[in-house]
């Protein structure tokens, strides 16, 4: 079944167009992502702004014009926490059912984009790979936490850490100064271990981390010429790295950081937050590394869509 996903998040906006065969084979058709800034000032005003919502739209449009070419059979999108936090948030829903024909909208709970992450982050490991995997989802407005072993989530957080929210909250300075740099580090920390128990934080033996901040940062320490998200698929980063890319990058202003190799220009403003996030998640479960995948929500979405469909046309047993 050919499948397309729509995710609406707080920074950016992506799609994924892919074939879902019997065995859960995913072969990716089409993947694009534009950095829309939807939750731009919604920790100030509460409220998504004219200016974003408009520019989220333009580009749901320009995705169903690819859906339409690729004859998706089902097409889907899924709005995260931006739209939940914010007090237009079904406003926002309800304009984007009625300006997008055919587009399956809704808004989902904290709780569900952790499980969609951890199961499209986990989605090619080796059969009977039950490692206890810690997968890390940084995103615009929240920071989805989730540990599982094998297809079983045995721990889930969604948090209220964000690379646009915590941008805005903390880094005024062009560059960053150290006192601005360790605020948002004790903030993201204090918000981290409050909603992780001990009990969690010892479970984990490995960690991925998924989504733009992460296939950055993979990027970033190939010295790639860009982050596709193939180039670095599994790619592992030490902690020590983490810490010396942060501190290069903190390093330059903005309008340098938009040269660094690896790095999509877009990414530049909020990229300093997201590489603090997975520093202090990974500080928090005692991992010294995370492997970087682009393997997420979009992939959990797209299957879980597929496996829907074959519930809905499955025989109902005999009575």
């Amino acid at each position: 079944m050919r499948v397309a996903v729509i995710d609406i998040g707080t920074n950016s906006t992506r799609l994924l167009v892919a074939d879902v065969a019997g065995d859960d084979e995913l072969t990716e058709r089409e993947r694009r992502t534009k950095v829309t800034r939807l939750g731009d000032r919604l920790g100030e005003t509460g409220v998504l702004s004219d200016e974003a919502m408009a520019r989220v739209l333009g580009t749901v449009r320009e995705y169903l014009e690819v859906i339409h070419e690729q004859q998706a059979e089902r097409a889907v999108a899924v709005l995260t926490s931006a739209v939940r936090d914010a007090a237009n948030g079904e406003e926002f829903l309800a304009r984007v059912r009625a300006e997008s024909d055919g587009l399956e909208a809704r808004v989902i709970a904290g709780e569900e984009e952790a499980r969609l992450t951890f199961r499209g982050a986990t989605s090619e490991r080796a059969a009977g790979d039950a490692a206890p995997t810690l997968v890390i989802d940084v995103g615009g407005g929240s920071t989805e936490l989730v540990v599982g072993s094998g297809d079983e989530v045995i721990f889930h957080v969604s948090t209220q850490a964000g690379v646009v929210r915590h941008t805005e909250r903390h880094l005024a300075t062009d560059p960053p100064t150290e006192d601005e740099l360790r605020a948002l580090s004790e903030d993201v920390r204090a918000i981290f271990a409050e909603a992780v128990p001990e009990e969690a934080r010892r479970t984990a033996r490995a960690a991925i981390a998924v989504a733009g901040t992460a296939t950055s940062l993979g990027a970033i320490d190939l010295d790639l010429e860009c982050s596709s998200g193939h180039n670095v698929q599994g790619h592992v980063v030490p902690l020590a790295t983490c810490r010396s890319i942060l501190e290069r990058l903190a390093a330059l202003p903005e309008a340098q950081r938009r040269g660094v190799r690896g790095l999509h220009p877009d990414r530049a403003p909020t990229i300093v937050a997201g590489v603090v996030m997975i520093i202090e998640a990974l500080e928090l479960f005692s991992l010294d590394a995370t492997a970087v995948s682009d393997h997420d929500i979009l992939r959990g979405a797209a299957l879980e869509v597929v496996h829907r469909a074959r519930q809905s046309e499955a025989p109902n047993p005999p009575s």
